[in-house]
């Protein structure tokens, strides 16, 4: 959850790489920032709060080296303050560490350490990494020795990087932590996510579980279990533009905007409507299961969903699960059943532990991703790339929508049979009906009607279901207000008891079948009670009747349509958020890539 940035090369300053890495980082969520240039002794600055206070800090100072680590920390140890921030020193200040995830036996190695005299002076897990490093310098190893005998001592999930007093080199290591080094021209780079270095270079190398690396200005040196391992150096295709705000007020914005060019990138290649087939490539050689079985967390748990109802109505059995429910939940695998994680970043701590517990049951699992050469996509059988592109913003928007349309591939895939004509032209218009919606959407004059209301609820039946759980998710997620979605039916089984004239209701009819009459009256029976009633609809039923306000949808596919109300349901979300002043790109208590169960 936290971001890691390090260079070591001849730039002479480290850092101005490390501060640009770690401002292009805060999208993955922080309350504290810090950094740790060598050049000789070490010097640190770290500061609780936004980037700016540290930002202020190292303005006044100057620094010239090597070699450097940064860190922006989310808190799971200890409150947010000056003294729990990143990097974490030994006691003569020699070795400072970042650290992502969280060491489970931390406080065994605590007590250990200060049964031995040594002093902590935060309450994090991470410190005990750089007095465990500080005690190997000690005992007579060499600096590269003493990090990895230290990192042996961890139970846990990290993504670690070190640097020591007199050395011109980084000691990273991972294991369940994403981590990736940069290739450049003028040095390397370490960081938790490509983003922080893609300025200097798009030459990457992914880190496995296990890996520990060297970094030095000449060399880089990837090791595990005591043997040097040779590593494949992938370009990224993702531009250090497509990382910027374009003009746009927030990145969510801009990637509600995108959403056109990363549909047809997912599609791309892959949809032949001359020839009346959906085909991709990447799963040409997995067979069709008996069952599917699908893991995900937050936005990517509403897209599993969607690709189960939509697997379930092709024949083929197949339940969502919470991924932080699986493991513990232990739920039966039948034989030929596939297991298929969905996750935006490919390091979802909770989706990578249902995907790793269904592979060590035996199961065929797949990734439904967006980052190439993630966690997941290495890890599991079979891959699908949403394509999506880089996504900064903490709510998932465009990614949410290429989610959809890469289950809908998969399920098409799975289902072996010739592709619905009507969705193959669906699936064409799609960029271009989504272009409509953001050209004439009427989403926020619709809100500033509802400025003063107290609770906001989202419904819709069958597929539209989980379309209303992630309306409300968006909404509740940059707004901060109270914000629930339910299954249309289940309004009068409990939650009506809750509805007054201040709760909005937001209601997805789409089509003029049996789920949008029933939908219709359930808005009948809002509105009884006084609750005024926005209607996501493509205008096939009569539903904008019963409505104080409609969010208008291009006609489609019915497997189409949900997509297009999201969109609708994004931007109220947005401009609900932007009208009460919040913080929109970075909601609070919130991060981008959840690295932690």
């Amino acid at each position: 959850m936290c971001g890691i940035i390090g260079y070591v090369g001849s730039r002479g300053d480290p850092s101005e790489v490390l501060m640009a890495g770690l401002s292009t980082l805060e999208y993955r969520g922080y309350d504290s920032a810090g950094i740790a240039v060598g050049n000789g002794s070490l010097q640190i600055e770290k500061r609780e709060g936004e980037l700016e206070a540290l930002e202020k800090a190292v303005s006044t100072k100057s620094f010239s080296g090597s070699v450097g680590i940064g860190h922006t920390r989310w808190s799971t140890h200890g409150p947010p303050s000056d003294r729990n921030s990143h990097p974490h020193t030994d006691e003569s200040n020699s070795v400072a560490v970042v650290h992502n995830g969280i060491i489970e036996n931390y406080q065994e190695l605590r007590d250990e350490l200060q049964t031995e005299g040594v002093i902590f002076s935060s309450d994090t897990d991470s410190e005990v990494v750089p007095h465990l490093v500080a005690k190997n310098l000690k005992a007579g190893d060499d600096p590269e020795r003493a990090f990895q005998r230290a990192v042996d001592r961890l139970e846990g999930s990290y993504a670690l990087a070190c640097v020591i007093e007199g050395e011109d080199a980084i000691f990273a290591a991972r294991e369940d932590s994403p981590l990736v080094l940069g290739i450049g021209e003028e040095g390397y780079y370490l960081a938790s996510d490509v983003p922080a270095f893609l300025e200097y270079t798009r030459d990457v190398v992914y880190l496995d579980d296990g890996e520990f690396v060297t970094l030095t200005e000449d060399d880089y040196i990837v090791s595990k279990d005591g043997h040097r391992v040779e590593k494949d150096v992938k370009t990224v295709e993702w531009s250090a533009e497509q990382t910027g705000k374009s003009g746009y007020d927030h990145f969510m914005l801009k990637e509600i905007h995108e959403q056109p060019t990363s549909l047809r990138q997912c599609l791309s290649g892959r949809v032949d409507e001359l020839a009346g087939h959906i085909t991709v490539e990447e799963l040409t050689d997995l067979e069709t299961p008996r069952s599917v079985q699908f893991v995900a967390c937050g936005t990517s748990y509403h897209a599993a969903m969607y690709a189960a109802a939509l697997l379930r109505d092709g024949g083929i059995p197949a339940t969502a699960y919470l991924a932080s429910e699986y493991a513990t939940a232990n739920p039966p695998i039948p034989d030929d059943t596939l297991v298929v994680g969905i996750t935006q970043s490919g390091e979802t701590a909770d989706t990578m532990s249902a995907l790793r517990d269904a592979n060590s049951r035996g199961a065929e699992t797949l990734a439904l991703t967006n980052v190439v050469g993630s966690s997941a996509a290495r890890e599991c059988d079979h891959v699908l790339y949403i394509r999506a592109g880089p996504e900064i913003g903490v709510a998932a928007t465009k990614t949410f929508s290429s989610q959809l349309i890469g289950a809908t591939l998969l399920v098409e895939n799975l289902l072996e049979e010739t592709a619905d004509r009507e969705l193959i032209g669906a699936l064409r218009d799609l960029p271009s009906n989504v272009q409509a919606i953001l050209d004439n959407s009427n989403a926020e004059a619709v809100v500033d009607d509802f400025l003063e209301s107290n609770a906001f609820f989202f419904i819709g039946r069958g597929t539209h279901f989980p379309v209303a759980l992630e309306g409300a998710l968006k909404f509740k997620e940059i707004t901060y207000e109270h914000a629930e979605g339910f299954a249309a039916g289940e309004l009068k089984h409990g939650p009506l008891a809750l509805v007054t004239e201040h709760t909005p209701v937001f209601a997805v009819v789409t089509g003029n079948g049996e789920n949008a009459h029933k939908t219709i009256s359930n808005i009948k029976e809002v509105e009884a009670r006084d609750a005024p009633v926005v209607v996501v609809t493509d205008g096939q039923s009569d539903a904008a009747r019963y409505a104080d306000a409609v969010l208008e949808i291009p006609e489609t596919h019915e497997q189409m349509a949900p997509l297009l109300a999201n969109v609708q349901l994004q931007l109220v979300a947005y401009h609900m958020a932007n009208r009460l002043g919040r913080s929109i790109d970075k909601p609070r208590n919130l991060a981008k890539s959840v690295t932690v169960e």
